[in-house]
C-alpha cells in the first residue's frame, strides 16, 4: 500500500467511513501548496484530501486548513456554494482536512464569451452574499496569534509578517523591505474606513471557481481553495477577483455583486486600500509569485497617497 492510500485510509477511519470502502486515491493538479487528492470509494461517494505540508512554512501559513475549515463554515451560513468539511485533524498542527466534492472544472478558456457574462454576473451575487456574514474579529484565525479588536492592527500585523518573511529569505523586491513597509504606511489611514470584519477568500482565481456545465447552461458549482481566507475588508476579495488588472473593468462581476447587496464602490478610501491588498498579495512569498511585482505595486501605493 502506497503512502497516499495508507493516509487516506486513516484519514477516513478518523472521519467515520469504513476505510475498507476506499477504490481509488487520485492527485489533484493546480494547488501550490497543499497535497490535494480525490478519494473514490465503492459506491461512487467522492471526497477531496487536503494534506498540509511537513516542515516550516511562512507565517500566516501556519494552521492554513483551519482557516480552510473556517471558509468552508461561512460559505454554508451564507448559501454559497463550496465544499463542506467532513473531517479536519484536529491536532495544533492541522495536518489534513477532509471535505466533499463541488461539481465542475476550474474556470478556463473553454467558458465563451456569452456564457463569460453570466457567470461573472452569478459570481459577483456569491461573493456578495459571503460579505454579508460578519465574523468574531480581524485577520486569520490562529496564525499570527488571536483576532484583533480593529481591521489596522490585524492588516498592519499581516503586512508586517509576510514582509519579515521576505527579509527572513531575501526575496528580491522592487525596493528594500524597509523602503516598502515606509511605504505602505501612508495608506494606513484608509484601513480606519472597515469596521465589520468579514469573510475574505482572497484567491478567487479563477483556477478557484469551478464550473458545472448544467442542461441550462454552465454555473458556478463551488468556490474551492478558501485555506487563506481572513476575516477583514471586502474590498481585499476584488484583488485576486482580477488578478494583475483592474476590477472596475469587470462590470458584469460588479453588476451582479451589487444585485446580490454588496457595496462597491471605488473612492479614494477603496483605491488605497485596493493597492494596500494588491501589495499584500504580491509580496514574493514564494518564488514563484516574484513575477508578480513586475507591476511595481508599492511605487503605485507610493503615487496613490500622495
Amino acid at each position: 500500500m502506497g503512502d497516499s492510500e495508507e493516509r487516506a485510509r486513516r484519514v477516513l477511519a478518523a472521519a467515520g467511513i469504513p476505510p475498507a470502502r476506499l477504490a481509488t486515491v487520485r492527485p489533484l493538479v493546480g494547488g501550490t501548496y497543499n497535497t490535494v487528492e480525490e478519494l473514490r470509494l465503492t459506491g461512487g461517494a467522492r471526497y477531496v484530501l487536503k494534506t498540509a505540508p511537513a516542515g516550516p512554512g511562512l507565517r500566516y501559513e501556519s494552521r492554513l486548513l483551519r482557516a480552510e475549515e473556517e471558509f468552508c463554515r461561512a460559505a454554508a451560513e451564507a448559501g454559497v456554494p463550496a465544499p463542506r468539511t467532513v473531517h479536519t485533524d484536529p491536532g495544533p498542527e492541522v495536518r489534513h482536512t477532509l471535505q466533499t466534492v463541488c461539481p465542475g472544472v476550474p474556470w478556463d478558456d473553454s467558458v465563451t464569451r456569452a456564457e463569460q457574462a453570466a457567470l461573472c454576473r452569478e459570481l459577483g451575487a456569491l461573493v456578495a452574499r459571503l460579505h454579508r456574514l460578519t465574523g468574531p474579529g480581524f485577520g486569520y484565525s490562529g496564525a499570527l496569534g488571536p483576532l484583533a479588536p480593529d481591521w489596522r492592527t490585524a492588516f498592519t500585523g499581516m503586512l508586517d509578517a509576510v514582509l519579515a518573511d521576505a527579509r527572513d529569505h531575501a526575496a528580491e523586491l522592487p525596493v528594500p523591505a524597509d523602503e516598502a513597509a515606509r511605504i505602505l504606511r501612508s495608506g494606513y489611514g484608509a484601513l480606519d474606513e472597515v469596521t465589520v470584519p468579514r469573510p475574505v477568500h482572497f484567491d478567487l482565481w479563477p483556477g478557484n471557481v469551478l464550473v458545472h456545465r448544467t442542461p441550462d447552461g454552465p454555473r458556478v458549482g463551488g468556490l474551492i481553495d478558501g485555506e487563506r481566507m481572513f476575516w477583514g475588508d471586502p474590498v481585499a476579495d476584488f484583488v485576486s477577483l482580477a488578478l494583475l488588472d483592474d476590477i472596475e473593468k469587470d462590470q458584469d462581476f460588479l453588476a451582479g455583486y451589487r444585485a446580490g447587496g454588496g457595496r462597491a464602490a471605488f473612492g479614494p478610501s477603496e483605491r488605497v486600500r485596493l493597492a494596500l491588498y494588491r501589495a499584500y498579495l504580491y509580496l514574493p512569498s514564494r518564488p514563484s509569485w516574484s513575477p508578480r511585482w513586475t507591476t511595481s505595486v508599492v511605487p503605485g501605493l507610493a503615487h496613490s497617497v500622495n
